[in-house]
């Protein structure tokens, strides 16, 4: 096969590309429209307008009111709000799965200093929680539990709805981190019974540096992070992101039309991937294998390191795990949750296919890794 120059992308679920229909919507609000929303004038209440527009498609998209959204720049400042923000009371006890995302680990570290118990969920081999281990690790002093929907290494899923249920049966509050799952698959957050969700818009082709935090009304107001001018009913003081804001809304609003075609394109791609790697000696799917989103793979090539397999691979662009954590050449926290040895954790690749992901990028990366796979393990 020819050598392709240009780059074959497959770690969507560290950030996807701005979708130009999602560009071409902000542009106007750069030079154009350009107010600052919270002035008085008709210019900015035309901002507001476009602004209440866009909040209004975030909210379709999860099935919530637009008033229960809060714009954030991103979901780690989301997840910050919620946890650092919620009026605990009396109770004074955290759970959350060991498996989270590190915005959620480190704000309950941070937790633990200020006096507050944490209990770390384990997860079964395949990623998944023991709800009989939930139930009994809920106690009367319980005010949050902290669960993800879609691991962003290994995709794996959990049964949200249940969780919730124990949560709220026991009067504590449910905190589901949706950051690989908004947009890509259908959310209602009301029939999931969530009470904070963090959302991130470059995770469903919008752009960085935007994105909103869904809070069940019933919980009421949250200590603000950020002090200032009170905009969004006092919760996130600071001028409004005008252009991200637009760019977020439209985003939704194509995920919403495009996302079930596009799940069983991008799913019967993933598979053929999977099916092809996994022909390949001493290689193993990490997660579940049903109970995961549609798009990702986490896979251990035994015997080889997954640094130097990114390396080898040039411009095919895959990682080793979490942005946030894969500099670091560690094993992964995720899959050593999972029993996985510091061997096997240390040769896990994640692909995440997407929107834009094409049968010649999956074709020209199994091309590719089996030719390297043979010479690193000749």
């Amino acid at each position: 096969m020819a050598m392709q120059s240009s780059i074959v992308y497959l770690d969507y679920n560290a950030t996807t590309p701005v979708d130009d229909r999602v560009l071409e919507r902000m542009f106007p609000f750069f030079k154009q429209q350009y107010a600052n929303p919270s002035s008085p004038h008709l210019f900015a209440l035309q901002a507001q307008e476009e602004i209440d527009f866009a909040q209004q498609d975030l909210a379709h998209l999860i099935n919530c009111r637009a008033s229960e959204l809060t714009f954030t720049s991103g979901a780690t400042e989301a997840i910050n709000m919620a946890i650092k923000g919620l009026t605990y009371g009396h109770r004074k006890h955290i759970i959350c799965a060991s498996t989270e995302h590190n915005a959620v680990l480190e704000c309950c570290r941070y937790m633990e200093t200020k006096g507050y118990a944490v209990t770390y969920l384990p997860v079964d081999k395949d990623g998944i929680i023991d709800l009989k281990t939930l139930e009994n690790s809920i106690t009367t002093d319980t005010a949050l539990v902290c669960v993800m929907l879609v691991n962003n290494e290994t995709g794996v899923m959990q049964d949200i709805p249940s969780i919730a249920t124990l949560t709220h049966q026991a009067g504590a509050w449910f905190l589901c981190d949706a950051t690989q799952a908004v947009g890509k698959i259908p959310i209602d957050v009301k029939q999931m019974q969530i009470d904070f969700m963090p959302i991130s818009a470059h995770k469903f082709y919008g752009p960085k540096g935007i994105g909103a935090l869904y809070t069940n009304p019933a919980i009421g107001s949250l200590e603000p992070l950020l002090h200032g001018g009170r905009q969004q009913q006092g919760m996130r003081s600071g001028t409004l992101n005008v252009p991200g804001i637009i760019g977020i809304g439209t985003a939704a609003a194509i995920a919403k039309q495009e996302m079930t075609n596009q799940n069983k394109l991008i799913l019967t791609l993933r598979d053929t991937l999977e099916k092809s790697i996994l022909e390949i000696d001493e290689t193993f799917v990490n997660g579940h294998l049903h109970k995961r989103i549609f798009n990702t793979t986490n896979i251990s090539l035994r015997g080889l390191h997954s640094q130097e397999m990114i390396l080898a691979l040039g411009n095919i662009a895959v990682s080793s795990g979490s942005a946030c954590s894969s500099v670091t050449h560690r094993p992964s926290p995720i899959l050593q949750a999972m029993g996985l040895k510091d061997e096997d954790n240390l040769s896990a690749i994640r692909f995440s296919l997407g929107r834009f992901t094409t049968d010649h990028d999956i074709d020209y990366t199994l091309d590719r890794i089996k030719k390297i796979v043979t010479k690193l393990r000749g």
